[in-house]
């Protein structure tokens, strides 16, 4: 890291100073919608994961947190409205949960100052920290995923994936198109056809796009899809008897509300990852504890070490540690919004950090630096076992191939930079 304060000057301002403001985390949820079963479980570990630093640590760095929700209903529009309500409250980071609300917010954000998150989701190129000042989306990213589902494709095809056939079946959206041009560069490198699948929101009607795939019979299918679209992919990939461990989807497609409906006849599915699975980790003793049986969740409860609900808590979880980066880095405790930028653009996570978190392994190391928003790219991949009613990780936090994505990445955010005039962030 490129500063040197240490945090006794934190401890020092924080005796001077009793009396401070609470650090405010928006949190641009949608728990209606056609997304909610998605969305209910994320802001409920997002919003629990705040409470149990302020219930057990008494906030960040002796400051409170608070967790500001507003609902999206996954909807741009109401996401901007959102965004707009909060940010005089002292907003330190946004995370808009929708790729859509996120590329409206690009050029918001950065003009006011606050950064925005989009970890694994939003605009891929804006991992170039050059050009998007303002917005981080470690610690992967979409191309990530369609590279790490072909790494896994070739990993189990020992190396050689020349000749086969895969579908994307994706999300008729920015969302779901985001990984197309990487899958069309990894299939002129790899030797493999690729077939586009497109399927319109909300994705409950799906019959043609099955049909398709069971006439051109490809080897294995990718899914970026969200909500119910996943819940019926599966079913109808069951229904043609389609192969589970030949079908994996991104991080938004492989949740246990994706997979349950289908019931045994989803053994096998696979899904990519960013953070870990399940709750065996010492952290949750203390969210029992102190959160959800003194009453303060956000939710029932019975949301702990389910997908969604540990990827909110993963984001809090980094948007905490980017808090202590910024108080140590400026001599503040009450940072704000810029002061929070900061600290993301030299957030270091180490499995030191994530272990002394409670929460030892729970996702890839990486840094972060002003060229690079993007973090390092590793990704895992699970996999559900019905049997046992979870998801299971078969694979490890792995690098992914940027000597196809980088390029796409320069390419990418110099037409952005060019279109819009930005002047560049690293000197």
């Amino acid at each position: 890291m490129n500063y040197k304060l240490g945090t006794w000057a934190v401890a020092g301002l924080m005796a001077a100073s009793p009396v401070m403001a609470d650090l405010v985390f928006p949190s641009l949820s949608y728990r209606t919608g056609p997304y909610a079963a998605g969305g209910i479980p994320f802001a409920d570990g997002y919003a629990d994961y705040f409470t149990l630093l302020n219930e057990r640590d008494g906030g960040i760095g002796g400051v409170m947190t608070r967790v500001v929700e507003c609902e999206t209903g996954y909807n741009t529009e109401k996401g901007v409205e959102c965004y707009e309500s909060t940010k005089g409250e002292g907003a330190l980071v946004y995370q808009p949960l929708s790729t859509g609300i996120t590329y409206q917010l690009i050029p918001k954000a950065t003009a006011d100052d606050i950064p925005i998150h989009s970890m694994g989701y939003g605009r891929t190129s804006a991992a170039n920290g050059d050009v998007f000042s303002h917005v981080f989306n470690y610690p992967a990213n979409y191309w990530n995923g369609a590279s790490a589902a072909v790494n896994h494709i070739l990993d189990v095809n020992g190396g050689d994936i020349s000749g086969k056939k895969i579908a994307l079946v994706y999300h008729n959206s920015a969302y779901g198109k985001e990984p197309i041009r990487t899958l069309e560069k990894l299939s002129e490198k790899h030797g493999f056809e690729l077939v586009l699948l497109a399927v319109d929101h909300p994705g409950q009607e799906q019959k043609s796009q099955w049909l398709q795939i069971r006439r051109e019979r490809p080897d294995n299918v990718i899914m970026y899809g969200w909500g119910v679209m996943n819940q019926v992919a599966i079913q109808e990939a069951a229904n043609i008897r389609f192969p589970m461990e030949n079908f994996i989807g991104i991080w938004w497609s492989g949740a246990e509300i994706d997979v349950k409906p289908a019931g045994d006849k989803a053994n096998g599915y696979k899904a990519l990852s960013m953070s870990a699975v399940g709750d065996d980790f010492p952290l949750y003793d203390d969210l029992k504890q102190y959160v959800v049986d003194a009453g303060k969740a956000a939710g029932a409860g019975d949301q702990l070490g389910t997908v969604p609900y540990n990827r909110g808590l993963y984001a809090a979880m980094l948007a905490a540690e980017a808090v202590k980066v910024a108080q140590e880095m400026h001599g503040e405790a009450d940072i704000t919004s810029g002061m929070m930028r900061d600290g993301m653009e030299n957030l270091v996570i180490t499995e030191g950090i994530m272990a002394a978190n409670g929460v030892p392994g729970f996702g890839p190391e990486f840094s972060v630096s002003c060229q690079n928003h993007g973090g390092d790219g590793l990704v895992a991949v699970t996999q559900w076992d019905a049997a046992a009613g979870e998801f299971v990780q078969i694979a490890d936090f792995a690098p992914t191939d940027m000597e196809i994505i980088q390029p796409l990445i320069d390419e990418d955010s110099a037409a952005y930079k060019a279109e819009n005039n930005i002047a560049s962030n690293c000197n």
